[in-house]
């Protein structure tokens, strides 16, 4: 969709797209409480509504990083090739730091997505702590790229 756009095209197409991914970022952020709340209040007849929360959020997750990793880093790359100003050589010390933290997500997600109200979860508070602080890792590292590889084109698109 983004391949035969003017530069100023893309940028706005690039920034739509961020905009719909940070609005996935923020349930992600509320699912992700949720599921403390859930946690910290578990009895016997919460099991099955924390289970479901629990595969929701799984899901939620694994959609949030594919669409980073496939989707938005991409176009963010193309973008700042095009503008030639360098950015584009800041991914490149950033993006090893977010499949290092890919990982850890997806490792969660493989451990928790497919749960049912049989199985334990033990660890599940000390596991959502850990991801918790690798998403907010996570979420630092993906604004310093839309900061520097998107948001600092802006000027340059309107005046063009």
């Amino acid at each position: 969709m983004l391949d035969t756009c003017t530069i100023e095209e893309r940028w706005s197409g690039v920034n739509e797209m961020i905009e719909r991914w940070l609005e996935e970022r923020q349930k992600l952020i509320v699912e992700f409480c949720a599921v403390g709340e859930d946690r910290d209040n578990e009895r016997s007849e919460n099991a099955e509504q924390l289970h479901k929360r629990l595969q929701h959020f799984c899901q939620l997750l694994v959609d949030y990083v594919c669409a980073g990793h496939f989707e938005v880093y991409y176009q963010l790359l193309r973008e700042a090739e095009e503008f030639k100003d360098g950015s584009a050589n800041i991914a490149q010390g950033l993006l090893p730091e977010l499949n290092e933290n890919t990982t850890i997500a997806m490792e969660f997600h493989d451990k928790y997505a497919e749960t049912d109200q049989n199985t334990p979860l033990n660890n599940l508070s000390n596991k959502l702590s850990k991801l918790g602080e690798v998403l907010e890792l996570r979420f630092e590292i993906e604004d310093r790229l839309i900061d520097v590889m998107h948001n600092a084109h802006k000027a340059i698109t309107t005046e063009a």
